[in-house]
């Protein structure tokens, strides 16, 4: 039986890798609508750090889920997966294909998964946590979902803090592990048939080249400067998942004076790497990939023929 569901693309790949530009050049030719999948450009006022595209990228090809929440809000890829499909249902009811770019792999999971009888964030034990991840690191924290739940520790990587902490938030709120509660969800059909695409340099050196140049940019751009701001508001503090993300977390610890620039630089570099190697793991066991080596000249015409091809 033919496959009656309307199409949907997923532009995915690690961070640097080009997607926005890809994105915009798509829409522009093929006038398919945009969507954000990033938990970082979700928060106002987060701009450099979060690589948002410019007012005049914006003007050319508007983005949805940019900017809709405040950065002292939280934000799950549950809320995510919610605003996700009411904007898809939106552009498709529209006779538009919805494209959805961006590198929070977590969030397209649950999006096409689907979303857990899961307990809501709780602030006081996301002090809690961050307190213990003070004293022990990550790799305490680890240990420690190790024991209370074995079966996404086995999954989530150490060095992936919002992961780590929200599997250990679940238990501590539920008291049941967070496998058990996914493992009672029941399979559903997403609505979409998905094309999905990786954007991403084959060779690591380009990538890790992409990555040092881009956060200099960022500091050059005025990344101090913005997050400097954001610390002068009393609601604001590294605690939250909004001031945790990559680029802004080394900003806010080197304004509290605990390394110079370079360390900064340094640090900042290191820590984006880690992030698009995270990335990448989540790629590669993506199903029905295909991939673009986003350092060949042709890349563009490439997604465009991918596209094309599949009716999407």
């Amino acid at each position: 039986m033919a496959d009656t569901r309307p199409w949907a693309i997923f532009l995915m790949g690690p961070t640097a890798a080009g997607k926005t530009d890809t994105a915009i050049a798509l829409h522009e030719q093929l006038g398919h609508e945009l969507i954000s999948v990033d938990s970082a450009m979700v928060y106002r006022g987060m701009d450099i750090g979060s690589a948002k595209p410019s007012a005049a990228e914006l003007a050319r090809a508007p983005h949805r889920l940019i900017d809709i929440r405040d950065p002292a809000q939280p934000y799950s890829a549950a809320d995510f997966r919610d605003d996700a499909l009411h904007e898809m249902r939106q552009i498709s009811a529209a006779g538009k294909v919805p494209l959805l770019v961006g590198g929070t792999m977590l969030y397209y999971k649950r999006l096409v998964e689907g979303v857990a009888n899961l307990p809501s964030a709780d602030a006081d034990i996301r002090d809690r946590l961050e307190a213990e991840r003070q004293v022990a690191g990550l790799e305490g924290l680890h240990r420690t979902l190790a024991q209370v739940d074995p079966v996404s520790a086995a999954r989530i990587h150490p060095n992936d803090p919002q992961r780590l902490m929200r599997a250990l938030e679940v238990f501590y709120v539920s008291g049941r592990p967070m496998s058990e509660l996914w493992a009672e969800q029941q399979p559903e059909t997403f609505p979409w048939q998905v094309l999905s695409i990786a954007l991403a340099p084959n060779d690591r050196h380009v990538l890790h080249g992409r990555i040092a140049q881009r956060f200099k940019t960022m500091l050059d751009q005025g990344l101090i400067d913005e997050v400097a701001a954001l610390r002068k508001r009393s609601d604001l503090h590294i605690g939250l998942p909004a001031m945790k993300s990559v680029g802004y977390r080394q900003v806010w610890e080197y304004l509290d004076g605990e390394y110079d620039r370079a360390a900064l630089l340094e640090r900042g570099i290191i820590a984006t790497r880690q992030l698009a190697k995270r990335q990448l793991t989540w790629l590669r066991s993506w199903p029905s990939l295909t991939w673009v080596d986003a350092q060949q000249p042709d890349a563009l015409d490439k997604v465009l023929k991918f596209v094309r091809e599949s009716g999407a």
